[in-house]
Order: C-alpha cells, then sequence, then structure tokens
C-alpha cells in the first residue's frame, strides 16, 4: 500500500475501532475483519473488483451482499457499504490490516510475520508463537505465515521493528558480504 493509502485508510480503522469499543463489539468485529482480509488474501478477483472504478457502487454493495452478508455483523457490513459510497472500497486491504494492528494492541497480541521456506506444522508455528511470547512479552502471539521457497531453508520473523533472519538465504548473504562478494 502506497504511504497515501495508508494515510487514508488509518482513519478509517480507527473509527471503526473506535465504534467497536464504544458498542462493546470489538471481539464481534475483530472476527468480521478476520473473515474479510482472509477472504482478500484468497481472492484476487475479489480485490481487483472491488478497485475498479468503472464498477458502479450499487454492483459493489450487491457482491459485498452476497458473499460477506450471512458471515459477518450488520454494523460490519454498513461499514464496507460506507466504505463503497466514499469510493475508499479499494483501499479495505489496508483499512483492515490497521484495524486488526489497533484490536491485537488493545489485547496485547503481537502480530510476527514469519516467512518460511516451507509450510510450518502446528508444533511449529506453537514453539516460533512461545518463542516471541519470551522474547516480546506479549500475552498472546499471532502468526502472520507466508511461504517463500528462494530462503532455500529456515524462516524469517518480523515483529515490531524486529527482523530475525535463520534462513539459509540470509546466512549465504552475511557470507557473501564478509568475504566482500
Amino acid at each position: 500500500m502506497s504511504i497515501v493509502g495508508s494515510k487514508v485508510a488509518e482513519p478509517y480503522a480507527s473509527a471503526l475501532f473506535e465504534s467497536a469499543m464504544s458498542s462493546s463489539a470489538l471481539k464481534e468485529t475483530t472476527n468480521d475483519m478476520n473473515i474479510v482480509s482472509q477472504l482478500l488474501v484468497n481472492s484476487g478477483d475479489l480485490k481487483t473488483f472491488l478497485g475498479n472504478p468503472l464498477v458502479t457502487r450499487e454492483s459493489k454493495k450487491t457482491v459485498v451482499k452476497e458473499i460477506l452478508g450471512e458471515q459477518i455483523s450488520a454494523n460490519t457490513l454498513n461499514f464496507l457499504f460506507l466504505l463503497v459510497d466514499r469510493s475508499r472500497i479499494s483501499l479495505l486491504d489496508g483499512i483492515v490490516q490497521k484495524f486488526l494492528e489497533l484490536s491485537y494492541k488493545e489485547n496485547s497480541i503481537e502480530i510476527a510475520k514469519v516467512i518460511s521456506a516451507v509450510q510450518l506444522s502446528a508444533q511449529q508455528q506453537k514453539n516460533i508463537a512461545d518463542k516471541l511470547k519470551t522474547i516480546t512479552g506479549a500475552k498472546q502471539i499471532k502468526l502472520a505465515l507466508k511461504v517463500n521457497p528462494q530462503l532455500i531453508g529456515g524462516f524469517t520473523v518480523e515483529i515490531g521493528s524486529k527482523l530475525i533472519d535463520t534462513s539459509i538465504r540470509g546466512q549465504l548473504k552475511q557470507i557473501s558480504n564478509l568475504l566482500g562478494v
């Protein structure tokens, strides 16, 4: 997301967060935003459709209601309609991420972006989360997992401003830097 897109997404995420807090619906809204996030990750076509300025607002609302209407609360659905009306639905991905950051921070949950060379087992994920809890002092760690075979082996973890690189690619890069290659 561009810096401008991020600046525009932040107030919408904050407004949704404040609304959820004031109506004691933070847990429900966070669940809704996780559903929306997963949908956006798994459907590039939906992202493209919502971001297309040539598609009418009514068409976008119809699609949003058909796909998400049964899965999310009426308040969250109305928020998505508001984004469509204000031509901000193309920023939905950024708004969702900002909202989840606020929600997790409120609940002392840290988000760790983990990129591994292969799919991590449930036990490996638990081990990483436990180790990160110890390092950060957070009550809970939520892992955002990605697979990148170019790492060759190992994984990288980005949590806050820290980067932990245990990948073979990272180690090879360090060796080449030491050798001046």
